[in-house]
């Protein structure tokens, strides 16, 4: 950030903030989901951003380390954004109490983007928005994405699936891209489809990882027509079963055709770009690859991917972020 943009230290309005059904006055930082708060600077708000990544149980902060430091930290405030806003509608809770919460985070929302701040994210989303020419759209998509979790969850085909990807993953992805930049020539309309596929491929493949943690909270993501085909409802999904095998290789098959769509796009994006996007691209069909390694079964235990098979994608990028690839 530049003196003409802020100068260092220079606080910023900041906002009560209600959140979880409490106003939380004018006072310090808290964590990660909760609220603020008390005079922020933005170098401050970057900072908070920076913890939330880094407290995260996730390997997207390590991929953020493949770019430099101005793209880091609009990442880093990208992240803590989708955080505390996952964080309230997971919490436990009353669905309307979290409902509640969401609006006053999408109006909170609103007002950051006209320079008004009521949570330590705020500033530094709002200086992203400006700088990448994110549009406010994609932000508000998450948001209605993660709300439509509030309460248990069936779809009834693929093409009721579909929006909610979007919402939750896609729109991610198309922020991202406006941060990591695209080639010389490129506009970032041009990457627009290949960037919807890969968040679509992204997370079909976490509804597999998580398909039996997801069942046992009410929430089925499959398509209702597409286990009703293979004779496989949620009651009768079984590790075992020869049928719920057939579905589960019918789902991944899904998700590699949309890897394959998205694999134009790192064609089109700057260096950086395409490094960090080899890694999370890698990682997570990686994860598919454990899904099928272990036959499927995402009902017994938790599939991840292996520390040192993480290490090795993470290392193929470097070349690629030096342009030697």
């Amino acid at each position: 950030m530049t003196k003409e943009d802020n100068p260092a230290g220079t606080p910023v309005e900041v906002l009560p903030f209600v959140i979880g059904g409490s106003l939380v006055g004018h006072s310090s930082f808290a964590p990660a989901g909760g609220a603020l708060v008390g005079h922020s600077s933005f170098p401050e708000s970057f900072a908070h951003c920076r913890r939330v990544a880094r407290r995260a149980n996730s390997s997207f902060p390590l991929a953020f380390r493949l770019l430099p430091a101005g793209k880091r930290r609009a990442m880093d405030a990208l992240y803590a954004f989708m955080r505390v806003t996952d964080d309230l509608a997971d919490e436990p809770g009353d669905p309307a109490v979290k409902r509640a919460s969401l609006d006053r985070w999408r109006a909170a929302l609103a007002a950051a983007l006209a320079g008004r701040y009521s949570h330590p994210v705020h500033p530094a989303l709002h200086d992203i928005t400006r700088r990448f020419a994110v549009p406010p759209e994609y932000r508000s998509a998450v948001i209605d994405g993660v709300e439509s979790d509030l309460e248990p969850v069936r779809f009834a085909t693929f093409a009721d699936l579909y929006p909610y990807c979007y919402r939750v993953a896609s729109v991610v992805g198309l922020a991202c891209v406006r941060v990591w930049g695209v080639r010389p020539g490129v506009e970032p309309a041009d990457a627009t489809a290949p960037a919807e596929a890969a968040g679509i491929a992204f997370q079909l493949t976490n509804i597999l990882r998580d398909l039996g943690e997801d069942a046992a909270r009410g929430r089925v993501y499959l398509p209702a027509d597409e286990m009703g085909r293979f004779g496989c409802p949620p009651e009768m999904w079984t590790a075992a079963g020869g049928a719920f095998r057939e579905m589960m290789r019918f789902q991944v098959g899904r998700a590699r055709d949309y890897y394959r769509r998205a694999e134009v796009l790192p064609q089109l994006l700057s260096a950086d770009g395409r490094a960090i996007f080899r890694m999370m691209c890698g990682t997570y069909q990686a994860l598919l690859d454990e899904i099928e390694r272990r036959d499927y079964d995402v009902l017994t235990r938790r599939v991840r991917v292996p520390r040192w098979r993480k290490g090795l994608i993470f290392l193929s990028a470097w070349p690629v972020k030096w342009e030697l690839l």
